[in-house]
């Protein structure tokens, strides 16, 4: 048994669909404009000869595509819709969804292919009794909005919103929560259209501003709605935020925002706290509650860019606990080899250092910081190799670290076995 051939045995799924009925997209449909290839095999009456005809045609579509021969493959693509005409319901789903994902891929490398083509193949997919319906209809929309028929593909959305087929289930009402967020997405879209457009004198009337009042409210409602299911939706979140913030509902934005990030039924997600964190900055909120948000995108991420940030802002505190905190942040970003040879976080651990030794305990505080680090950090940073390419590409970066050796690893010149650039960071 081929790979197509497992690819139309049955699967296992969360929408049962017991819908049998013919393909009536077939009957009366557009007609497609690749040529026709001529059968493979003779006039067969018996079902396993029809069976072998489109297992022979399916062979010659993926030796066909494997090749990327896309207009051969084309032409075999147009006979094998025939497979739909099978009453057993054993291969009827499996070779619907084959059909789908193979030409939409076809279309996509073809190059004489056109969006009728495309529009032709997902309205006879969608209308041949198949289970997903729902996900076929959204990725006709994401189609449609690369070819910027905006209007068109909101259209489609709004159709599989209203779809209904069976009974109700899960993975049917998950579906259309997700096509109701991408019509709010697409209204946002229109909205920044008409927002671009407006020229300043149409500022004030009414009509451009009732235009984008009607668009806004619509993307709101969709948009407001994601929050009641847990997941991760920063595309929608940030947009929903945008226009929030350019009427000046800055409340329900900051509401929108800390749900997003402190709701514990939404799984961790540390983009939700940089988005917090740039919203209270551009808000101008007060460095307490800005280091309050860094702190949790801290222990999500340590190695995240804004951790500078956060450790400046530790800085400037004057709480000596604050400044062994921002000495512990830069030393975690530094544990990731992609910060190494960052000359700002190399050149903020001095700063944190030489504030540091303003207290009295300091060179302790530093030993047990270190204390963790001392079978790896140093071949993690402070190599011959380090050495030389540090004194080559960037001096700066070499006369940093080199005045911090004796205080990270003052054993440093005794560990010749580990360390052969004692001599270059005396």
């Amino acid at each position: 048994m081929d790979d197509f051939d497992r690819e139309l045995e049955p699967h296992t799924d969360l929408e049962n669909d017991s819908d049998s009925s013919e393909d009536n997209s077939s009957k009366g449909g557009k007609k497609s404009k690749f040529p026709l290839v001529k059968p493979i095999y003779g006039d067969q009456t018996q079902q396993n000869g029809f069976r072998r005809t489109t297992s022979m045609c399916r062979e010659r579509i993926r030796e066909a595509m494997l090749h990327h021969r896309w207009e051969e493959a084309a032409e075999y693509m147009v006979y094998y819709p025939q497979i739909l005409e099978d009453r057993n319901l054993f291969t009827a789903q499996p070779s619907k969804e084959f059909i789908w994902r193979t030409a939409t891929e076809i279309f996509h490398h073809h190059p004489n292919s056109t969006m009728e083509d495309y529009n032709t193949i997902y309205e006879r997919m969608k209308h041949s009794g198949f289970r997903h319906y729902l996900m076929i209809s959204l990725e006709h929309s994401f189609h449609l909005l690369l070819h910027q028929q905006i209007e068109d593909a909101k259209r489609h959305l709004a159709s599989a919103e209203s779809w209904r087929h069976g009974k109700e289930t899960a993975a049917q009402i998950q579906n259309i929560k997700l096509i109701q967020a991408y019509r709010g997405l697409l209204d946002y879209i229109i909205w920044c259209d008409k927002k671009s457009t407006r020229s300043s004198s149409d500022y004030y009337e009414s009509d451009s501003n009732q235009t984008m009042q009607n668009y806004f409210r619509q993307a709101s409602v969709n948009l407001e709605d994601i929050l009641k299911n847990p997941g991760v939706w920063d595309c929608f979140i940030l947009r929903y935020v945008e226009m929030l913030e350019f009427y000046e509902h800055h409340k329900e934005a900051l509401q929108v925002l800390n749900d997003y990030a402190y709701d514990s039924n939404f799984p961790p997600n540390p983009n939700a706290h940089v988005y917090l964190y740039q919203y209270l900055k551009r808000q101008g909120a007060s460095e307490k509650r800005l280091m309050k948000v860094l702190k949790v995108l801290h222990a999500l991420v340590p190695s995240h860019e804004l951790m500078l940030e956060y450790s400046s802002l530790l800085l400037q505190s004057e709480k000596q606990s604050d400044t062994q905190k921002a000495l512990g942040v830069v030393l975690e970003m530094l544990d990731f080899n992609c910060w190494g040879s960052n000359l700002e976080v190399w050149m903020r651990l001095k700063a944190v250092i030489q504030k540091l030794q303003n207290q009295v305990d300091w060179e302790n505080i530093v030993c047990e910081k270190m204390a963790e680090r001392k079978d790896w950090w140093l071949a993690l940073h402070f190599t011959s190799f380090h050495a030389t390419k540090d004194s080559k590409e960037n001096p700066e970066l070499f006369e940093v670290k080199a005045s911090l050796t004796k205080i990270l690893c003052p054993d440093l010149n005794q560990d010749t076995d580990k360390l052969s650039i004692h001599s270059p960071f005396q």
